[in-house]
């Protein structure tokens, strides 16, 4: 995955992500991550990538079992994301050579799934610890990748990726109510805001 920015998407029903996928895309954020805990993502990701934007990287998360890992790879999920630290689901992703962010929170977790082969390891839930945990991370593992997510808002961007972030994760703070018929215009104002934030810093 190239984005340095993935949103998570998390709702009802998988036919409310097809409007939020657009605008996410069409304002700056081109990898969304689409939740295994939505009822219908697998049916939809091939009509959701058909719809979206060229360049769109479309993901499936909360991954738990090797049989999902399977079957989001069969319906072309460009990566996937997992909430703990399953070294079979791991494995699955790297034979298929598939980007795969494997969600863990203490160093032998995180150090687990790195060394099985992860792209990147995801601190979840990351606003517990704070972008200072990277660096002690880094103490042992100088070499680990590492993506926050869970309650990580716009604001705390720019400190997530000075501690060396290789992406951040975006649900609820992003997304807002869009998935529940909220208004899409501030989230477009949102996305526009956080990609705002992110080019600062790419320039810096």
């Amino acid at each position: 995955m190239t984005s340095s920015v993935i949103a998570v998407l998390r709702a009802a029903d998988a036919n409310r992500y097809a409007p939020v996928v657009n605008v996410l895309a069409e304002n700056g954020v081109r990898a969304v991550e689409l939740t295994m805990s939505t009822p219908g993502t697998l049916e939809s990701l091939s009509s959701i990538r058909r719809a979206a934007p060229d360049g769109v990287e479309i993901g499936v998360g909360t991954v738990t079992t090797v049989e999902q890992a399977r079957a989001a790879l069969d319906v072309g999920a460009d990566f996937l994301v997992t909430p703990t630290t399953n070294l079979d689901v791991i494995a699955t992703a790297v034979r298929a050579g598939v980007p795969i962010y494997p969600g863990g929170f203490t160093p032998t977790e995180l150090w687990n799934g790195w060394n099985a082969g992860a792209t990147a390891v995801k601190v979840f839930p990351a606003s517990v610890v704070g972008p200072e945990y990277i660096g002690h991370l880094r103490g042992p593992f100088p070499d680990i990748q590492v993506v926050p997510s869970g309650g990580v808002g716009i604001d705390d961007v720019p400190a997530w990726f000075a501690a060396g972030a290789a992406a951040v994760s975006l649900g609820g703070p992003l997304i807002g109510d869009a998935l529940r018929g909220g208004d899409l215009g501030q989230l477009a104002e949102r996305c526009r805001r956080l990609t705002d934030v992110v080019a600062e810093l790419e320039v810096a």
